[in-house]
C-alpha cells in the first residue's frame, strides 16, 4: 500500500472582521479543529496563507509562532486542560505570568464568578467549574483572538449553557474576536456568523442573530 494524502481543508477562503463572533459548525472530520489550530498557530498549512490581525502566520518561524500564540490569541480545549496539581487561581496566574498579567488574576476568577474557589484544585471542582477556570486562564491573558474548540463538549446540558452564557457575555464585554467549534447546529445563532464546514470544504456562510445562549432553549 502507499502513502495516501488526505486534505483536511481544501479550498477554503475566509475574511472574518475583527470583533465578531464566529460559530464554527460541522460533523467529525469537517476540518474545524484544523481551522482552529491554523488561526491559532498550532498547525501550519501546506498551501495558502494565514493571515490574522495584519500578521502572516504562515510566514512565521517556531519562536515567532510561540510569541503570537502567547501574545495574542486564548484558547479553550473540550477536556479543560487544568494542571491537576495547581488550584484555580494557580492555573489562571500560570498562564498571566506569561504575558505580564499575574496582578489580574484574582479579577479573571472573580469574572467567572469563582473567587470563593480559588484555593480548589481541579479535581475539588465540578466540570463546569472546570471550564470556568479555563475560560478565566484565556481571559487573563486579554487576547484579540479567542479560540474555543467545543467548550461544552464535557459537561451536562444545563452546564454547557452556564459555560456558553458565561462565555458569550465576557467576550462580547471584552470585544474580541472569538472563533468557537461546535457539532451542535443548534448554536449557530449565538454568532454573529456562522460558518459550516463538511469534507474539508466551507459549503456555507451565514449571518448569525447573536443570541444570548439562555434564547436558544
Amino acid at each position: 500500500m502507499g502513502d495516501v494524502t488526505v486534505d483536511a481543508l481544501r479550498g477554503v477562503d475566509l475574511d472574518l472582521p475583527a470583533g465578531c463572533f464566529v460559530m464554527l459548525l460541522g460533523p467529525s472530520g469537517s476540518g474545524k479543529t484544523t481551522l482552529l489550530n491554523l488561526a491559532g498557530g498550532l498547525d501550519t498549512p501546506t498551501r495558502g496563507e494565514v493571515i490574522v490581525f495584519g500578521q502572516r502566520l504562515s510566514g512565521m518561524n517556531e519562536e515567532q509562532l510561540t510569541r503570537y500564540r502567547r501574545e495574542t490569541v486564548g484558547f479553550i480545549f473540550q477536556m479543560f486542560n487544568l494542571v491537576p496539581t495547581l488550584t484555580a487561581l494557580e492555573n489562571v496566574r500560570l498562564v498571566a505570568q506569561l504575558v505580564g498579567n499575574d496582578p489580574l488574576s484574582q479579577g479573571a476568577l472573580a469574572d467567572v464568578g469563582l473567587e470563593h474557589q480559588a484555593d480548589q484544585l481541579p479535581a475539588q471542582l465540578s466540570g463546569g467549574e472546570q471550564q470556568r477556570v479555563a475560560i478565566a486562564r484565556a481571559l487573563v491573558k486579554q487576547p484579540r483572538l479567542l479560540l474555543a474548540d467545543e467548550p461544552t463538549g464535557s459537561v451536562d446540558f444545563e452546564t454547557g449553557i452556564e459555560v456558553l452564557s458565561l462565555l458569550w457575555e465576557e467576550t462580547r464585554r471584552r470585544d474580541m474576536t472569538v472563533i468557537m467549534v461546535t457539532h451542535d447546529t443548534n448554536l449557530a445563532s449565538m454568532g454573529d456568523l456562522a460558518i459550516r464546514l463538511h469534507s474539508g470544504e466551507v459549503v456555507e456562510v451565514s449571518e448569525g442573530a447573536a443570541l444570548h445562549p439562555r434564547e436558544l432553549q
